[in-house]
């Protein structure tokens, strides 16, 4: 038998053996089956990786000397900020930043109170006179830093068209308009550097390192002429205070290639300030994110499906009496005329709504509705600004005569802006529907440039029905709108009176809705003006309220570019 003092030394050894098995094992463990983890969380400890943020690419406007105008650019802008922990006299620091910020001196008091925080912003942006007030003052914990942010100089001309930069989960990213759409292009591509580390948590890049370089965002070249974006807006602002209408739009564009020139709502809101709009609805832009019923500017629609299918022809007559019964509905001309015996082209001159349904009804629904659908009022006319909504047609999905037509002259079918301005741009340029666009060219830093090709979508008419229609509309505005005409130069034309549904949605109330479409010299047009003012006061009628403003626009368009008259 072993002894007590054998089992002794017996147990020792296994005591041992079993120690330094789990030492073994645990080293396996670590350098072997965990090398990845432990590694990874050494190299943690030893190193850095730093995104590295792109500058974003800047917007310009262009004028016909191809003279660029900053629409977004980047600036550097001064910012404060406290450090908690050093500040001894909280109230003193909190009433005089208060005075000179424009901040709630409460809201300084607890910045100020939160002794653990290293570093608490106050404020971004401010401008200099204040940045030198409070550099002045020397107060303990307050300090100046600076920031790179963006800038927009034309403020409230441009702010529906190009939107904002604003913040997505912490992060900054274009927001409406060109800022939004194009935010990838404008964006770049963020870097990265990876280094090691010193005791203290410095960078060391004496050494090995790993360094992915940012890549700037390209920058936007637009159609938009500045000269054009602000003789147009202030038409359009001037008119609404005239009649002081709610709120109203104008558009300038080239209707052979889609290039929007100009583009302007009111009311706006400055994109620097974009913080301080209440209502969020404020930065739709209503040109191409808000719906209307078009009224009597719809007319040439009618009657280009009428042309073109060979239904009518501008010496098709008809006998008006004034109104019309359609399934117990009565259909009634403006102020209750009648016209008697008339033709298409005096249907569009007088804006007869018993005209253009009986235009409507000879050509027939289907035909009508696919017309109307080729004319882009069924989709998005695809231009590149941000949230585009899709015209509101799904009355003439119901096979009921009355919704074809009150359809023939613009009521019970919603439209944006852009796509009216669009689908009149197809007619003035001999049929053929242009994509609108905005941006001309995007430049990268590299040099490297995507320039924009105008795009063609359909035919939508022929040339015949085209510069048939042009006739027409010559005429209409000839021996329909003295306050239209400009000598020497041939004008085609409609108006557009129109009433606002109720808020219930069950007929019309009293308040209208006044546009004008006009494009100029008629047979080889270099522009197309739409204008829309909501809900005027004390005038009744569009040829009266925004044919004025669109002679003084033309007038200046022709002056401008240098457009000699049609006729000496």
């Amino acid at each position: 038998m072993k002894s007590q003092k054998e089992r002794r030394i017996y147990f020792l050894l296994l005591l041992i053996f079993l120690i330094y098995g789990a030492v073994i094992y645990r080293l396996f463990l670590i350098q072997v089956l965990k090398h990845s983890t432990y590694s990874a969380l050494a190299q943690d400890q030893n190193q850095i990786f730093k995104k590295l943020i792109p500058n974003r690419g800047e917007i310009f406007a262009q004028d016909k000397n191809l003279t660029f105008f900053p629409l977004a650019i980047n600036r550097e802008y001064p910012a404060v900020y406290l450090v908690p922990r050093e500040i001894s006299d909280k109230e003193n620091l909190a009433q005089k930043l208060s005075e000179i910020l424009g901040i709630d001196k409460e809201t300084i008091l607890n910045k100020a109170g939160k002794i653990d925080d290293p570093y608490e912003p106050l404020k971004s942006k401010i401008d200099d006179a204040s940045a030198q007030k409070i550099q002045e003052l020397d107060l303990e914990g307050v300090y100046l830093t600076s920031e790179n942010s963006r800038w927009y100089p034309e403020k409230n001309l441009t702010s529906h068209l190009v939107g904002f930069l604003g913040y997505k989960d912490d992060e900054r990213v274009g927001q409406y308009g060109l800022e939004g759409y194009y935010n990838q292009d404008l964006s770049g591509q963020a870097g990265i550097l990876k280094t090691t580390k010193d005791a203290q948590g410095t960078s060391i890049l004496m050494g090995d390192y790993d360094l992915e370089p940012a890549k700037d965002g390209g920058s936007l070249y637009l159609t938009i002429d500045p000269n054009i974006q602000f003789v147009a807006a202030q038409k359009l602002k001037a008119v609404l205070e005239k009649w002081q209408s709610s709120s109203g739009s104008v558009i300038v564009m080239d209707p052979k290639t889609g290039a929007i020139l100009a583009m302007a709502s009111f009311p706006d809101f400055d994109s620097n300030e974009y913080s301080k709009v209440e209502n969020i609805d404020d930065f739709l832009n209503p040109i191409t994110q808000k719906l209307y019923e078009p009224g009597s500017v719809f007319k040439p629609i009618t009657m280009a499906a009428g042309l073109d299918s060979g239904k009518v022809s501008p010496e098709t007559t008809y006998v008006d009496t004034g109104s019309l019964e359609i399934g117990g509905y009565l259909i009634t001309n403006a102020a209750d005329r009648s016209y008697g015996l008339s033709n298409m082209t005096k249907v569009l001159e007088k804006s007869i709504n018993t005209g253009v349904v009986f235009a409507q009804r000879k050509t027939g629904n289907e035909i009508f509705k696919n017309y109307v659908e080729a004319f882009g009022f069924n989709g998005p006319t695809g231009v590149d600004l941000a949230g585009e909504v899709a015209g509101n047609i799904n009355n003439l999905k119901e096979n009921k005569e009355i919704n074809f037509a009150t359809a023939a002259f613009g009521q019970g079918i919603a439209v944006t802006p852009l796509e009216m301005a669009a689908a009149i741009c197809a007619i003035a340029n001999e049929g053929k529907m242009m994509r609108p666009y905005l941006v001309e060219k995007i430049v990268y830093p590299d040099g490297r440039e995507e320039k924009t090709e105008p795009q063609a979508i359909r035919q939508v008419v022929s040339e015949q029905t085209a510069n048939k229609l042009t006739a027409m509309l010559v005429s209409t505005v000839r021996n329909g709108y003295d306050k239209i005409k400009i000598k020497g130069y041939f004008i085609a034309g409609k108006t557009g009176t129109a009433q606002v549904p109720s808020e219930d949605q069950r007929g019309y109330s009293d308040e209208t809705i006044h546009t004008f479409i006009g494009y100029a010299p008629a047979y080889n047009p270099k522009f197309l003006v739409f204008i829309k003012m909501d809900k005027p006061k004390g005038i009744n009628f569009a040829s009266d309220s925004l044919g004025p403003v669109f002679a003084e626009i033309a007038k200046y368009l022709f002056n401008y570019y240098e457009i000699p008259p049609d006729e000496q």
